[in-house]
């Protein structure tokens, strides 16, 4: 009897160790299911990022934040940074959250006031000099311009940028507008202030009738189609090209790169704040940086690692000037530009 009454004793307390392991469980997912289904509503989602970028950022964030309906509007970081000015005129910015180019984009915002001061938790694991020190945007990759070289036009592949001055590539280049492209103008912005470069160095590209057009992509194109030789254009672009066996090749010259980071911010008059910190928060997290990185991006976050055939931040020299300098000068240096090439 006493046998059977400690078997009973064990027994009870087994299935109440187990009950209360079920139970902590089944709290913790509610807890979960709670925190996602807490956040809601609309969430206007303005961005430069190719569109198919876009829609795989957004399904990754919709899958732990179901409750939200993000739309999105893409375009390059000038034409976004105009249709924001032209709302603000109108009486109301409409987006809720914005991903660009680059940091002088979010610096002229901030400067007219327009961001919600943030400080995500995620912010721990991205790098100090990344991150707007006042909270109103942070990087979110890395995004270096490189040479892109079309392997079957080009026997030598070159490591300087000075290929693209060269008189064996005279009519065989093609950059980006920095009219268009938000990384096409901080490009311009960095070299034109940069030793060995300066204006003239963009002369020397006029002079060589490189070609100018929108954006990254079209600069891609005409690389990988043998259309051009040589492209100025963000990295992630030409190391996607060559997986999919295009003859491209991707060079980090020797001098050194320009690179953004594609900052994220919220705009002060969101109507929807609780998504928009939840979708900060998303970009910036371990599984938001993996998303970037599958994507094809240099993830921004400590720990996680760059994709296949893109170097992290620390492999390579960084061309860069004064964050100040570059956003007072922006225009000027756009009206500079067109002034060289004729735009």
């Amino acid at each position: 009897m006493i046998l059977l009454k400690k078997g009973l004793v064990m027994l009870s307390l087994t299935a109440l160790l187990i009950f209360s392991g079920c139970s902590t469980g089944a709290q913790q997912s509610t807890s979960k299911s709670e925190a996602s289904s807490s956040v809601s509503g609309k969430l206007s989602f303005y961005t430069s990022q190719p569109e198919a970028d876009v829609t795989k950022l957004i399904a990754a964030f919709n899958q732990k934040y179901p409750d939200v309906t993000v739309e999105s509007f893409r375009s390059g970081t000038e034409e976004v940074t105009a249709k924001i000015q032209a709302e603000q005129q109108a009486g109301k910015v409409q987006a809720d959250v914005l991903l660009l180019a680059d940091a002088v984009t979010f610096e002229g915002l901030k400067k007219q006031d327009l961001l919600l001061t943030y400080k995500s938790p995620e912010l721990s694991k991205i790098p100090d000099n990344l991150v707007d020190k006042d909270g109103m945007y942070a990087g979110t990759k890395v995004m270096a311009t490189v040479l892109a070289v079309n392997t079957q036009k080009v026997k030598t592949i070159p490591t300087s940028w000075q290929a693209l001055t060269a008189p064996e590539s005279k009519d065989a280049a093609i950059m980006p507008n920095p009219l268009y492209s938000g990384a096409a103008a901080y490009n311009v912005g960095v070299l034109s202030r940069t030793d060995g470069f300066g204006w003239d160095y963009f002369k020397g590209l006029k002079s060589n009738s490189t070609t100018v057009v929108k954006g990254n992509g079209a600069v891609l194109n005409a690389v990988s189609s043998g259309e051009k030789s040589y492209g100025m254009v963000v990295d992630f672009l030409v190391a996607r090209e060559k997986a999919k066996g295009s003859p491209v090749e991707l060079v980090y010259p020797t001098e050194g790169v320009p690179v953004i980071t594609e900052p994220i911010g919220i705009l002060k008059n969101t109507t929807n704040g609780t998504a928009a910190k939840a979708f900060v928060d998303f970009v910036l997290s371990e599984d938001g940086q993996k998303v970037s990185a599958e994507i094809g991006y240099t993830p921004i976050r400590d720990g996680v690692a760059a994709p296949a055939g893109l170097k992290g931040l620390s492999e390579f020299n960084v061309l860069s000037s004064d964050i100040s300098t570059l956003t007072e000068a922006r225009d000027a240096d756009k009206k500079q530009f067109t002034e060289v090439f004729g735009q």
